[in-house]
Formats: structure tokens, sequence, C-alpha cells
């Protein structure tokens, strides 16, 4: 007789611990699961820290810098931010690109009521393309 120990239940559970990780880890760091449009020519905007962003995700659910709030309280949310800021009063909106327009029409409504004075929408670049400013093109063509 050996005196081995019995790996196999280990590597098992090991197995199922991997696949859940891989499963829920990526929905909990994005915070948003929205897929926004995709476009040509894109100027290029990393996030900074101060932007705020609104997502919204394809069931029509809002997000706030990345965190769900209940959709009744959108306004009073964005009034509490924009209030305390004396300038740069721009929202960031990153809508899911299978979402009905009217929705995203009436969050920039609501926004617009709560002292946002500029409303950039959010969308990808192609796969395949490159980004160029509105100034690049007129000065290569």
């Amino acid at each position: 007789m050996k005196a081995e120990p019995n790996v196999t239940p280990l590597v098992d559970v090991m197995l199922v611990l991997l696949i859940i990780f891989m499963v829920i880890i990526p929905t909990l760091t994005s915070g948003l699961n929205a897929a926004p449009p995709q476009g040509i020519n894109l100027k290029k905007h990393p996030e900074e820290d101060g932007d705020v962003l609104l997502g919204i995700d394809r069931k029509g659910v809002y997000y706030l810098n990345r965190q769900p709030i209940r959709n009744e309280t959108l306004e009073a949310n964005l009034k509490r931010i924009f209030d305390a800021r004396t300038e740069d009063k721009i929202l960031y909106v990153r809508a899911d690109k299978n979402l009905e327009y009217s929705k995203v029409q009436d969050a920039v409504d609501i926004a617009a009521k709560a002292g946002v004075r500029v409303t950039g929408l959010i969308s990808e670049q192609l796969p395949g393309t490159e980004g160029q400013s509105v100034e690049e093109k007129k000065g290569g063509s």
C-alpha cells in the first residue's frame, strides 16, 4: 500500500472555482453592460477623474459613474453633482446600441433639467479603423 494524497477532488474544486471567477469577474469590474454604437474617425477621449458618466444598459437601467441607480432618482443625483460644480458641467452618456433612442433622449432631457450644460454621447471605434479628429481630416484632404 502506498500513502499518497488523493488530489482529484482538489483539482475538481479548483476547476469549478476558476469557471465561476471567469464568468463573474467581468461583470463585476465593468459595472455597466452596454455595447455603444460604433463609428469611424472618432476623436480619442480618455476618461478623466472628474468626468461624470451616465450609462444606460439594454434594459434601460441607469448607471451613474458605473454604479447602478434607480431611474427615478437620476435627476436628483445629477442635480446634486452639478450644483456643486462651478464649471465643467459636462455629462458623458454611454448607452447600449440596441436601446431605443427615445430612452437616451429622455435621459438627456433629465440631465438638462438637472443643470448639465453639455452632453457627450460615447461610441466606440470600429475595429480596423483609425481615429482622426475633424481638424486632422481637413488638413489632410
